[in-house]
């Protein structure tokens, strides 16, 4: 009965590409230890070293490493305080994604307990920030990018760590995100429950589970977590 189509000049929005599935997938711990050992011997990036370390033993949002000052850290280095991130796209500290303060334990002796020891200061300044760039500057997603995947210049492209890594086939390229769902991952697998792994990494139990965890990741032989 009708003549036209109304819906003619209606565009549909396009569908979104489909996520890499990179992205979801988490490291080995072999893989983990083979990145972490490449970052403490780079001539031009172990630098970062440090912070490539925290994000793997943590599974801290960038920004929220990014966001870190000695006030947060206890006196002995046993407990972190995460109530804060760093936006680095619109350069401003914010609150966590979801509002949640939390406090990451670090047991004593742990490999990340010796990490804060070895660099904390001296006379540790409540406001100094814990990660820096080698300019001194705060860290943000664009400098972490740089040395973990690539950075260009007018007439070269340098690779990052992970990205040479890749390159030789030591380990497959997963974005720096990964740190997390490995972290989460390994945790559940070597025993944490998903609500103790929910609340280091600051988020829900049905999240960790449907975002965070790789079985399949763990059906390799699983060293001491």
């Amino acid at each position: 009965m009708i003549d036209f189509n109304p819906f003619e000049k209606i565009q549909l929005p396009k569908p979104k590409n489909p996520s890499n599935e990179n992205e979801e997938k988490a490291y080995t711990l072999d893989q983990r230890d083979l990145i972490i050992t490449a970052f403490e011997s780079h001539s031009k990036f172990s630098h970062y070293s440090s912070l490539i370390k925290f994000l793997f033993w943590t599974g801290c949002r960038l920004g929220e490493a990014f966001a870190l000052t000695w006030g947060d850290i206890s006196r002995q280095c046993t407990r972190i305080s995460i109530t804060k991130a760093y936006a680095s796209r619109v350069c401003v500290l914010k609150s966590t994604k979801n509002n949640r303060r939390r406090v990451f334990p670090c047991g004593k002796g742990s490999k990340l307990q010796s990490l804060l020891l070895e660099i904390q200061p001296d006379s540790p300044d409540p406001k100094g920030l814990i990660f820096k760039s080698k300019a001194g500057q705060r860290m943000n997603l664009n400098i972490l990018d740089k040395c973990w995947r690539a950075h260009d210049t007018k007439s070269y492209r340098y690779n990052g760590v992970v990205a040479e890594l890749a390159d030789q086939g030591v380990v497959p390229y997963l974005k720096a995100y990964s740190t997390r769902h490995t972290f989460a991952t390994w945790a559940i697998a070597s025993g944490a429950s998903p609500e103790k792994v929910a609340y280091w990494i600051g988020d829900n139990v049905q999240t960790v589970l449907r975002y965070y965890c790789h079985p399949d990741v763990t059906k390799a032989e699983c060293p001491d977590f």
